[in-house]
């Protein structure tokens, strides 16, 4: 933990309100001691984004991923339910799964042969006990099942509360379902072509702040910014929660001919042209629009490097069929390209954490409401942390 007044002197400025406030010092991005800090308190205290159900569609499905350098396996079980699990053989410690793929019907360890259920449960030790003796009295398979890791999904986001103290997701993420409750419907993965990744040069928390704001629309996205203007949005706010931004325009023509995706059912007028983007802190970044819906997970790979992991949703299961394909892959390469703007962005503040003056930056009280909320929330778990520790 960095130095407790270093650590409460860093935070008393990005608590003030948002006029008054500076951002968060560049140790936040550039320090390894205040990395690992952020790593508890901010990700693996709440509910973090770790992969999407879409990644193991069918039973017997797994995909390893290292979080913060925990190891851990998302795997689809029999029931069709998504399990996460430390990725650890409760033998010896090796890795279980080392690639994405289908493990059938156990996790089976390469090393010696352990084997666990999809559901954790340890099912065979073969010569645990001898040459041709699978038993020993002295290894109780009820006690050595896998460490199982608390995960929820929502909109098909697989997320993970790794130190297992957080309140319930459905309590956590209550104010967001609320204000999505029209969009509870089932969403369908668009396939190969509606899943993509950047490797950014950046720390986590710049993808978060960009996204959360729109101030950048003109110079940034031009592209977007011509049918859906900086002066169509509108903040998005919920301290403590989320925050983000809205558009009251959003239609764009993605084929000469007119063609649609199908919507969702039952909307309200607002979303005839309208569409959200919320960060839900700490690491997921949704979108949603009448037609579609997007998710990105942030994987904070490390201090200075992010992952965006960018999964493409539709409204209706029919928009998975060929007859679709054309639409789907310019949807894809539309958003990729809104994406792909924002990386020299995030980049270049990154660099800009290194310049030893820079004091955290001045808010727009008018424009950057959705990005100080973002820090407020950072400032306040690591507040919390320290102040335990004193």
């Amino acid at each position: 933990m960095p130095d407790a007044n270093l650590f409460a002197a860093n935070l008393s400025e990005v608590l003030k309100p948002v006029a008054e406030a500076r951002g968060l010092p560049n140790a936040h991005y550039v320090s390894d001691e205040m990395f690992a800090a952020e790593r508890e308190a901010v990700l693996f205290d709440t509910w973090a984004g770790l992969t999407v159900g879409a990644q193991v569609p069918q039973p017997g499905d797994a995909i390893p991923v290292s979080f913060l350098g925990m190891p851990l396996v998302a795997v689809r079980g029999r029931d069709g339910q998504v399990r996460v699990f430390q990725n650890t053989c409760r033998h010896r410690g090796m890795i279980l799964v080392s690639e994405k793929g289908k493990v059938g019907n156990v996790i089976r360890c390469p090393y010696h042969s352990w084997s666990y259920a999809l559901s954790g449960e340890l099912k065979a030790t073969p010569h645990v006990g001898g040459p041709g003796h699978n038993t020993h009295a002295e290894i109780d398979r009820a006690t050595l099942g896998l460490v199982e890791i608390r995960s929820h999904v929502w909109r098909d986001v697989v997320f993970v509360n790794v130190n297992g103290n957080a309140p319930a997701f459905e309590d956590y993420a209550a104010d967001v379902m609320a204000r999505w409750a029209e969009f509870e419907q089932p969403i369908h993965h668009g396939g190969p072509e509606s899943s993509f990744s950047f490797d950014v040069a950046c720390n986590w928390k710049l993808a978060v702040e960009n996204y959360c704001e729109s101030y950048h629309l003109p110079w940034i996205h031009p592209g977007l910014n011509s049918y859906s203007r900086l002066e169509d949005h509108y903040h998005i706010e919920e301290p403590g929660h989320f925050s983000g931004q809205g558009t009251r325009v959003y239609r764009p023509t993605l084929t000469t001919d007119g063609r649609r995706f199908p919507d969702h059912q039952g909307l309200s007028d607002k979303w005839d042209a309208g569409a959200e983007y919320i960060a839900l802190y700490p690491n997921v970044l949704f979108g949603v629009h009448r037609d579609h819906s997007y998710a990105i997970i942030l994987e904070p790979a490390a201090k200075d490097r992010t992952i965006e992991h960018v999964e493409i949703y539709y409204a209706d299961p029919a928009v998975q069929g060929e007859p679709f394909r054309d639409m789907r892959t310019a949807n894809a390469k539309m958003w990729y390209g809104v994406f792909e703007e924002d990386v020299f962005v995030v980049e270049g503040m990154q660099t800009g954490r290194m310049g030893r003056y820079f004091d955290g930056g001045k808010f727009s009280p008018a424009m950057d409401g959705p990005t100080h909320m973002f820090h407020h929330w950072v400032a306040e778990r690591l507040s919390q942390v320290q102040l335990a520790a004193e």
